[in-house]
């Protein structure tokens, strides 16, 4: 699976009137695109259904009978994150204080069984040269989630992301996810949870900032 990224054009900037500074070039966006490769539902559907019935599970009743078409749209849709433009701007203010975005949705698939894993996210970085529209730490945080993944790399990998894009002075992302294949299956270990954690920068290397994001995010001991 790979990441297709390619710069917005940046539409052409007006001259400014004599009495005031240049504007500042607009710097495009990031046009963000997953690219998971072609997706066949007429065969995803066929191959439900054979797996359905190797399993013993007859779908020739009328409340069954669309069975296979709906579990392959509905991982097609979990494996099918929406594209989004990483919208920065300019640190005019030169704002150099933690920004968090915390309990933001996770939903996402365990590679090892295609069961479901849910919880939520908290995502935040120190800001560098550029501040990032808030919305889309939500779009990062889905972008890495649809597909089948585990919880890991799932949080090393929005932090690295966000690290190359963003270049701040430190990144950190926290996850606290509930898994079905743990909690279903198996153990059967209800009510359970997993919490993992990425720090990069600044939030990794000193510890008043480490201490502060932790403690926001709550999973600070």
């Amino acid at each position: 699976m790979t990441e297709n990224t390619h710069r917005t054009p940046a539409r052409s900037e007006r001259p400014a009137p004599d009495d005031l500074a240049p504007a500042r070039p607009v710097r495009p966006a990031l046009r963000v695109v997953h690219q998971p490769g072609g997706v066949d539902l007429a065969a995803a559907e066929a191959a439900a259904g054979r797996f359905l019935d190797a399993l013993g599970v007859r779908t020739d009743s009328e409340s069954l009978r669309g069975t296979p078409g709906r579990m392959a749209r509905a991982y097609a849709e979990l494996f099918s994150p929406r594209p989004f433009d990483l919208t920065t701007f300019p640190n005019d203010e030169g704002y150099d204080e933690l920004v968090l975005a915390r309990r933001i949705p996770v939903r996402s698939v365990c590679e090892h069984h295609l069961l479901p894993f849910v919880g939520t996210a908290h995502v935040g970085y120190l800001p560098g040269a550029r501040i990032l529209g808030l919305s889309k730490l939500a779009r990062v945080v889905e972008h890495f989630s649809c597909r089948p993944q585990v919880q890991e790399r799932l949080t090393k990998q929005i932090a690295d992301w966000l690290q190359l894009q963003l270049e701040p002075k430190g990144v950190g992302v926290v996850i606290e996810a509930e898994h079905s294949c743990m909690t279903l299956r198996g153990v059967q270990a209800a009510g359970s949870s997993t919490l993992t954690s990425t720090l990069l920068g600044l939030l990794r290397s000193d510890a008043r900032s480490r201490s502060e994001f932790l403690a926001l995010t709550g999973a600070a001991p």
